[in-house]
């Protein structure tokens, strides 16, 4: 085992988070982040044990994370969870940390016998889509709509 994944720790994620996921999000996409990690942080923290969102850390240092929410009632399934974001920082990628935060996202909607999760990745983002189907992910029933909004 390398040395990333024996110092890796798996934590809830917190409000001073937000910096270094913004970090490792501009990272992935090459531009500045827009996304406003600390009000999604914000309001993950003040649901406590609901739902499940989890930074991974080395020697102190932000490296992944990822943020998921529970759907109830939603369109014919009593109890869902969604995974609506993760990343890892791009210089350690490909060192099982997607996986760790994955598996422990896994084992805390197993744990409160929520049966369905959920994601959406784009169709021609083939290195997420590879990851999910490692995960054990495969295509829903369900089918992506959108509608875009005029100003």
């Amino acid at each position: 085992m390398n040395n990333v994944i024996e110092n890796l720790v798996i934590r809830k994620i917190r409000v001073e988070d937000a910096d270094e996921i913004s970090r490792i999000q501009a990272g992935i996409i090459k531009s500045p982040a827009n996304t406003d990690f600390r009000s999604i942080i914000e309001g993950q923290v003040r649901k406590k044990d609901e739902e499940a969102s989890f930074a991974a850390e080395i020697d102190g240092k932000v490296v992944g994370y990822m943020i998921s929410y529970i759907i109830y009632a939603g369109f014919g399934l009593d109890k869902s969870a969604w995974i609506a974001t993760l990343g890892v920082d791009p210089r350690f990628m490909g060192q099982g940390i997607g996986k760790r935060l994955a598996e422990e996202i896994l084992t805390f909607y197993r744990q409160r016998d929520i049966k369905h999760i959920l994601t959406s990745v784009r169709w021609d983002s083939v290195d997420l889509l590879s990851f999910f189907k490692t995960m054990g992910f495969d295509r829903s029933s369900f089918i992506n709509l959108r509608k875009e909004l005029d100003s």
